[in-house]
């Protein structure tokens, strides 16, 4: 009986795999590509080798491009339907796929294929298409830092992917400020990042004026999750001196309260790295001895 049900199930994957083939092949046309997308999105998931198939089978990428290429003229002005949206993040999607993978990703990055996205991060509309737009191309920069390849780090510090992220953690929806922040994050924790970032006052500014800028809105409105990154940003800026000196003066005061003790009451890890940055910024400070913070000579 056993026997008989292993045989059914790999019938079955035979069959699905079957199906898997013939939406890669309904890519290269133009009147089966839209339900092919949709089909691919939803499995990708469940096949863990699909993104080789993609990347390897003869014009889908150049189908996917076509996709992404094909919206832009909805971008400016902002015309893009819930309809469109749908349909490029769904070709999006299988783009994050093949950005994840460890087999394809020096190949989707050497080709630039990230900068097709930068586009779309340029948007500003609220509108929900464009909004689920901007969170879909977010999404597959994510899935390239989550990686924790350098190759992805050094890719992004030649593209303008940081402004991009800053203005969205400036103005986005709690969701894609997330993302975002993320993202900036991801890329401080390498220490190209992290210098990079450090070497010129206007950069470090920039990032810290954001920053500074989210823990207000976050006094106003509380998100656990967005605050943890924010705070993490932060604590990894404070492993570079000149930044560390800097953000003596400029760190915001809610993190130095009780602001947030109630958002963080259940998240020891977030409590640990506030802890540690308050701890590093009051570190190697010269005192008076009334114990008052000399500014350094």
């Amino acid at each position: 009986m056993l026997a008989t049900g292993a045989a059914v199930s790999t019938a079955l994957a035979q069959v699905d795999r079957e199906k898997i083939y013939q939406w890669i092949n309904e890519l290269s046309s133009p009147e089966t590509r839209e339900n092919a997308l949709l089909e691919l999105s939803k499995k990708r998931e469940s096949v863990p080798d699909l993104a080789p198939m993609l990347w390897h089978s003869c014009g889908t990428i150049a189908a996917l491009l076509q996709e992404i290429v094909n919206i832009y003229p909805s971008i400016n002005p902002p015309t893009l339907t819930a309809h469109q949206s749908n349909r490029v993040c769904n070709a999006l999607a299988l783009l994050q796929c093949v950005a994840s993978h460890p087999e394809t990703r020096s190949a989707f990055l050497a080709a630039h294929i990230p900068l097709f996205l930068y586009p779309f991060l340029h948007t500003v509309s609220k509108t929900r298409p464009f909004e689920y737009l901007r969170l879909t191309s977010l999404g597959v920069i994510g899935a390239l830092v989550k990686t924790d390849e350098q190759e992805v780090i050094n890719f992004l510090l030649t593209t303008e992917i940081i402004p991009l992220c800053l203005r969205i953690m400036e103005s986005g929806s709690e969701l894609s400020k997330t993302v975002a922040t993320f993202i900036l994050q991801k890329i401080l924790l390498d220490d190209t990042g992290l210098a990079y970032i450090c070497q010129t006052y206007e950069r470090f500014s920039h990032v810290a004026m954001i920053l500074g800028k989210m823990v207000l809105q976050l006094s106003k409105e509380p998100s656990a999750r967005l605050l943890k990154h924010v705070v993490r940003c932060y604590l990894r800026l404070s492993d570079n001196p000149r930044a560390r000196e800097a953000l003596r003066q400029c760190l915001p005061d809610q993190l130095k309260d009780t602001t947030f003790a109630q958002v963080l009451k259940d998240d020891t890890t977030t409590k640990r790295w506030l802890a540690q940055l308050v701890k590093n910024l009051q570190e190697g400070q010269i005192t008076d001895p009334r114990g008052i913070p000399l500014p350094p000579q």
